[in-house]
């Protein structure tokens, strides 16, 4: 018999819906993972008892998703979701079932889930439910959707790239039919919305395999996210060294757009509603990563002055994947430079500066734009040579300027 350890918090939760009456499992990701040897990341729980059933037995409880049957019970500043079996009616939009029907038997909320590995159950008094032969595709490393794949797509075209995040993820294959219907389906995806399309692209970019993204394009679902997108899919070279790049959202997006303009990825991002602080790490290395960097102090404290710490050595980190082998040598000076000029507290920010624009004023200068030039060409000086970062010689040079 199968064993999988379940927190002691999510146990209890499902043993006081025992205790009056009702089934209760662990159910989807959770169950998956574990079988997998893998940590799941949230603990979700199925049960025959109805929304208001769960709210009277638990104190502490949150409304997340009452109308499909969704009840967040917490326990110890902690919130696990249980949600009623449940039969979903028909999906009129191909994204949300028209209506929910509650139902008291586990195997009709199974069947309507999307894989046969997300459609597993277990309690610790029944053992694992696998009425899909899920435990078996883990073990070949299939991808396979329950029942008819042209049905499931059809309820929710989401799930042609939740298949092809999951294949990234775990380092599946699609099973046969799954893959054919992924054709047949993706114009689908022009109704769904483009947050929860991004959400799926991001999680498959992080992935431990985010060269897979090349099945959205070969399986012919590239269009109906954008012209744009489909372009850049088009021009993506070397997929494999994407997954070089630490699994962070601007640099594997990034790693992803690098052969675009980089007015062409902000766009391609915007459409796809990335957060602002993503798309401008990812218009900074899109910018900046084909130039090679001069191995010249002067010149690498103006690119370190222009960037935050962390950017600059993702620059790095990029061009080190990236980058023409002609250049490696040279980028490999860049970086042993840099950190000298880190390990000599070199003055690299205008803020670091010895001279403020206060002390310019006081000195008779006006406020105004003119004072904003004197500043940076003083900072320009001290780049170069930073031994010039001294109060009294920044005086007297600003009085010749």
């Amino acid at each position: 018999m199968v064993k999988i350890q379940i927190p002691e918090a999510a146990e209890k939760i499902m043993e006081q819906l025992n205790t009056h009456g009702f089934e209760a499992y662990a159910v989807g990701g959770c169950v998956r993972d574990s079988l997998l040897g893998r940590e799941p990341e949230d603990w979700d729980i199925t049960t025959s008892a109805k929304p208001e059933q769960v709210k009277e037995i638990f104190p502490r409880t949150v409304d997340t998703g009452i109308q499909h049957g969704t009840v967040t019970v917490l326990v110890d500043r902690m919130g696990y979701e249980v949600t009623t079996y449940r039969i979903d009616g028909e999906y009129e939009d191909g994204r949300h079932p028209k209506s929910v029907e509650f139902t008291g038997n586990l195997l009709e909320d199974l069947k309507r889930r999307d894989f046969t590995i997300n459609a597993m159950a277990y309690s610790s008094r029944e053992g694992l439910v696998d009425a899909f032969d899920g435990r078996k595709d883990l073990e070949r490393g299939i991808v396979r959707c329950v029942g008819n794949a042209m049905d499931r797509f059809t309820e929710d075209a989401l799930r042609i790239l939740r298949a092809i995040r999951f294949c990234a993820q775990l380092g599946f294959d699609m099973e046969k039919e799954t893959e054919q219907a992924i054709s047949a389906i993706a114009p689908n995806l022009a109704k769904v919305s483009k947050e929860r399309i991004q959400v799926e692209l991001t999680k498959l970019l992080l992935s431990a395999h985010p060269e897979r993204i090349k099945d959205v394009f070969e399986n012919g679902i590239g269009p109906f996210i954008s012209e744009r997108f489909e372009e850049a899919g088009k021009r993506l070279a070397g997929g494999e060294s994407v997954r070089l790049l630490p699994p962070r959202k601007h640099m594997r997006w990034a790693g992803f757009l690098r052969m675009e303009d980089s007015g062409d990825a902000v766009s391609i991002l915007r459409d796809l509603k990335l957060d602002n602080e993503t798309i401008d790490g990812v218009r900074t290395l899109v910018s900046l990563w084909k130039t090679p960097i001069p191995a010249h102090k002067p010149a690498i404290r103006k690119v370190m002055s222009s960037l935050t710490e962390e950017l600059f050595n993702d620059l790095l980190c990029f061009q080190e994947i990236f980058c023409r082998e002609e250049y490696r040598e040279q980028l490999r000076q860049v970086k042993q430079y840099s950190e000298e000029i880190r390990r000599a507290g070199d003055c690299i920010r205008l803020k670091d500066m010895a001279v403020t624009g206060r002390e310019l004023i006081a000195a008779g200068r006006k406020p105004g734009p003119e004072l904003g030039v004197l500043l940076n060409s003083l900072f320009e000086e001290v780049l170069a040579c930073p031994e010039y970062n001294d109060r009294e010689y920044l005086m007297e040079l600003a009085k010749k300027l």
